[in-house]
């Protein structure tokens, strides 16, 4: 028989339980009147009979014995919080309701191989401690922040840059959580880093193509690339990614002052072009005026002196100091 590859996803099936409130006084009324009732059946049947009556001693201890077991029935969940109800191994359905509550005693939490939530700055794959185990699991539903590390990658042009980010993410269903995945938040810590370097090498860095989306220029349409990659990644675990945003985005150490010279020189370039650009203008300007205006008529030769005179005055870095020419141009 061929496996199957893709084995059929857990589904929550939400479930109501008996209120806590209620079963308490019952639970109280076993636990303190069984051992009434066993202590009389003792002390009476010893004075009557020679020995208890065992028609009111044993059902005491059987319900003294279920009112110990009942205890263990009783739990309570805050606002966003679920628990995940297993009778024997068989999912039987997720609580959402905040509240005391009671159910089977023999449910628990979850899975015996379950995490506990833990607390603190998240960090990537490669650092993370091994989770922690405990039989008994309630899941939070509330929205948590990922804050990955840097991480160092390829762009789309084989620069290497450092890049991070942060994820707001909920567990939105629990069957799949807890049995779709060892542990749904080490599989979020390693799917955000999959996905945040695939995310990275789709990018260049900056300087694009004409209208090419980079990482600095299009910060918004790679956030929406990067939470779309993520949710697709995570609907396996029954996440829901609510928004993924870059951080941290810079180049390597190693080529950082390589790249500061080249985009200092790109900037001084693109100074210079937009003053070229400008002194070119202002001399057409004066031109069309002098001629408009009939203040003097140039031929070629003084307009080219002309020319080359204000664009040295206007290009120029440094002060220019004007030369007063008492003479004439021809000899």
């Amino acid at each position: 028989m061929t496996p199957n590859a893709n084995p059929p996803r857990s589904r929550e099936v939400p479930v109501r339980v008996f209120n806590g409130w209620a079963m308490l006084p019952l639970n109280l009324f076993l636990l303190l009147g069984s051992p009434a009732l066993l202590i009389w059946s003792i002390a009476a049947g010893v004075s009557h009979q020679g020995h208890p009556y065992w028609g009111a001693f044993i059902p005491a201890l059987l319900l003294e014995t279920a009112g110990v077991i009942m205890l263990f029935g009783f739990f309570t969940l805050q606002p966003n919080e679920a628990r995940v109800l297993v009778l024997f191994g068989e999912y039987r359905g997720t609580v959402r309701d905040s509240g005391f509550h009671w159910g089977n005693p023999f449910y628990s939490n979850g899975p015996s191989g379950a995490s506990l939530p833990t607390a603190g700055p998240t960090k990537t794959a490669e650092k993370t401690a091994p989770p922690k185990r405990h039989p008994r699991l309630k899941i939070s539903l509330r929205a948590r922040n990922l804050n990955g590390e840097r991480l160092k990658v390829n762009d789309k042009r084989g620069n290497p840059i450092e890049i991070a980010a942060v994820v707001v993410w909920r567990v939105e269903d629990t069957a799949q959580a807890m049995f779709d995945v060892d542990d749904y938040e080490h599989y979020v810590q390693v799917q955000y880093e999959s996905a945040l370097r695939h995310i990275a090498s789709q990018y260049a860095y900056d300087h694009g193509e004409e209208n090419e989306t980079t990482l600095r220029s299009g910060l918004e349409e790679v956030s929406q690339a990067l939470t779309r990659e993520l949710q697709e990644r995570l609907n396996k675990a029954g996440v829901v990614v609510e928004e993924a945003r870059l951080t941290h985005l810079a180049y390597a150490p190693e080529i950082a002052q390589a790249m500061l010279r080249r985009q200092q020189a790109e900037a001084v370039i693109a100074a210079r072009q937009k003053i070229v650009q400008g002194a070119v203008g202002m001399v057409q300007m004066a031109l069309r005026e002098l001629a408009e205006k009939h203040v003097l008529t140039l031929d070629d030769e003084r307009k080219a002196a002309m020319v080359s005179n204000l664009m040295v005055v206007l290009c120029g870095e440094s002060e220019v100091h004007p030369v007063v020419n008492t003479g004439t141009l021809y000899p």
